[in-house]
């Protein structure tokens, strides 16, 4: 996981069969991912839910933000007959990994397996992550005001790209065509949130480098890797502080592309009412105006 060795390199070195390094890579994988998963990656609740909102607005000045959702394609070797399926738009074979972080570069969900080829707008949707927010079964904090008004209540959002459709738990930035002052600020301030979960892959690749080029298993054992390496992810992340104060978004993990379908009037009423206080004097930033 950490130095991306073939199992060729860690037979000579350890002098193992390359039969046996896989088993005990798979093994040991899926036993991490068992023990640890429920302790560093529990399906939050709403306590949780408002927890990361506080972070959320404290670090990014986001409020009613309770994660950053995104996507991210990694590299695999074409698995034997599977044809195009995992073939992606980028042109080389990938699974992609959906993660909704927290403003501590944490994972808070995460969905593994999509075909890489699958379409981008559709990957989110179909998880079992995103059914659960586009359905209401996360157990989202009920709607509040926001910091310094009187109303009307505001959903608690997860904050994406135009990769994905906007329901009344998620939100997306405008279109960039036409923008006046108040949406390109909007734009702005969700950018800036949706920073983090960029951030937290950019780490998650840092820390092991296995993801740093196409991962040579089977399809069931790369699954088995990807998780292992999210939960020992946020394992490190409450163990060792961050002595950086920003990750940039790098990699050989490429964002899903920004195809989503059409928001409804609802949904986009109340993205026009965030940006409408982003841009009002109880909730702007002095120095948001410099960097739209």
């Amino acid at each position: 996981m950490a130095t991306a060795d073939s199992f060729t390199s860690l037979h000579y070195h350890f002098r193992l069969g390359i039969s046996t390094i896989s088993t005990i890579v798979k093994d040991t994988c899926k036993v991490l991912w068992e023990e640890l998963h429920e302790e560093f990656i529990p399906t939050p609740n709403r306590d949780k839910w408002l927890e990361i909102e506080k972070k959320f607005n404290e670090v990014c000045q986001f409020p009613h933000c309770i994660g950053a959702v995104d996507g991210k394609h990694i590299r695999i070797i074409k698995p034997p007959g599977t044809g195009s399926e995992f073939f992606n738009y980028k042109k080389y074979f990938s699974i992609v990994l959906m993660a909704i972080a927290d403003a501590q570069y944490r994972f808070v969900a995460v969905d593994v397996g999509a075909y890489g080829r699958t379409n981008d707008s559709m990957v989110f949707k179909n998880s079992f992550m995103g059914r659960r927010v586009y359905n209401h079964d996360f157990d989202f904090p009920p709607p509040q005001p926001l910091p310094g008004t009187d109303g009307p209540p505001m959903p608690y959002v997860l904050v994406g790209d135009e990769a994905f459709k906007m329901s009344g738990n998620l939100i997306k930035p405008y279109s960039s065509r036409g923008l006046d002052a108040s949406r390109r600020i909007f734009n702005y301030r969700l950018t800036r949130a949706r920073r983090m979960v960029e951030c937290t892959f950019g780490i998650l690749v840092s820390k092991w480098r296995v993801f740093t080029k196409p991962i040579q298993l089977k399809i069931e054992t790369v699954d088995e890797v990807v998780k292992c390496g999210v939960v020992l992810h946020n394992f490190l992340r409450s163990k060792e502080p961050l002595l950086i104060d920003q990750i940039l978004e790098d990699s050989e993990m490429r964002s899903i592309t920004s195809f989503g379908p059409r928001s409804s009037i609802a949904v986009a009423a109340m993205r026009d009412q965030f940006a409408a206080y982003f841009s009002s004097p109880v909730g702007r930033l002095a120095w948001q105006e410099h960097y739209i």
